[in-house]
């Protein structure tokens, strides 16, 4: 469909590809309203295994979406990501494509 301005709604290209992985989407949807999480609790909501997470986790981080900090707690590491303002700025845009896609016509 073209719009009212001559542009095509309908652009599967605004689709961010790094967001748009389930397990990548679930993580950014998670930090959106946690703010901050823990990589176990990530792990859980996300019902994915350690290295499936560790990858997606790094491919956000390099992207600048998440930043994951490392430390420890007692003697356990513990590693936590949190949606950085470039992530947050990406996943609304993101958002507002997938929007545009169902509802644009």
């Amino acid at each position: 469909m073209v719009g009212v301005e001559g542009t095509d709604t309908f652009d599967i290209n605004r689709i961010d590809e790094v967001i748009h992985g389930r397990i990548r989407l679930g993580i950014m949807a998670y930090l959106s309203g946690a703010g901050t999480a823990d990589f176990n609790e990530l792990k859980a909501r996300l019902q994915t295994t350690d290295g499936n997470l560790s990858v997606h986790l790094r491919k956000l981080e390099e992207a600048g979406f998440v930043e994951v900090t490392k430390s420890f707690q007692g003697r356990k590491p513990l590693t936590r990501a949190a949606m950085t303002n470039v992530g947050r700025d990406a996943f609304v845009k993101y958002l507002d494509a997938m929007q545009l896609l169902v509802t644009e016509r």
